[in-house]
């Protein structure tokens, strides 16, 4: 029994102890977890000292260190503004706004970095990270801005030319229309032309008499009687050929 209620009593006084730990004390503690790479640990110390202390400037900016390294960066966005807006010192406030550039750089969100790199300098003008990475950012937001340019100005031409493309299928099936048409009556003048030639080629004559096949015959304009006796069959056998000059021209 008295070795149980000795038991209890020593779990009571690390309780107090814990509990009996400043801010700054966890703030401590959580520092060289941090260094030792253990930043889990060290987040619940950070958080256990602004549980303590919701108005020290420095675990809210520990904390927040920890978190982006844990790569929790909108929790750690949230810490450092906290610790910028608590921070009185003039060298933590501008490695808070520092930090804070950081992960909106690392987002492409290059006007917000600026103007925390900004206040990170108005803060400390000396804080050379903070100069180089205002260039830095100054630059890649012109680049970002000329490639929004150029990807709208190509997006522009994408919707113009898709407006124009039923206008321009439209125009090309009108002018496939225009040139079928164009084909048909060109052929049919060609054709008639043609008909036309031949008809002032050919005669029409028409054979009669001692013929085996009297009619109407269709003979080239060179065409002698001998052509149109011979295209009507030839004369029949009681025709007198001597009274006939064969080798006359057909005449129209």
């Amino acid at each position: 029994m008295v070795k149980r209620l000795y038991i209890i009593i020593c779990m009571l006084l690390v309780f107090v102890g814990s509990n009996a730990q400043t801010a700054n004390q966890l703030i401590r503690e959580g520092n060289k977890l941090f260094s030792s790479k253990n930043y889990a640990q060290a987040e619940i110390l950070y958080h256990k000292a602004i549980d303590k202390d919701g108005s020290n400037a420095i675990a809210n900016y520990n904390l927040g260190r920890c978190l982006q390294a844990q790569k929790k960066n909108e929790e750690a966005k949230k810490l450092y503004d906290n610790a910028a807006k608590l921070e009185k010192d003039p060298v933590r406030l501008s490695s808070s706004y520092n930090n804070l550039g950081t992960i909106l750089q690392d987002e492409k969100n290059y006007e917000k970095a600026i103007e925390a790199y900004k206040s990170a300098l108005r803060s400390n003008p000396n804080h050379n990270n903070a100069r180089y990475n205002l260039e830095l950012c100054k630059r890649k937001l012109k680049q970002q801005q000329n490639q929004q340019s150029s990807d709208k100005n190509k997006s522009d031409k994408d919707k113009e030319k898709k407006k124009k493309q039923p206008q321009n299928q439209n125009q090309n099936k009108n002018n496939q229309k225009n040139n079928q048409k164009n084909k048909q009556q060109k052929e049919e003048t060609e054709s008639q032309k043609n008909l036309a030639s031949e008809e002032l080629e050919f005669l029409t004559v028409d054979v009669k008499g001692a013929v085996k096949n009297p009619g109407i015959y269709q003979l080239k304009k060179t065409s002698r009687i001998n052509d149109a006796i011979q295209k009507a069959g030839g004369l029949t056998t009681d025709a007198d050929s001597k009274s006939i000059n064969l080798a006359q021209k057909l005449t129209d």
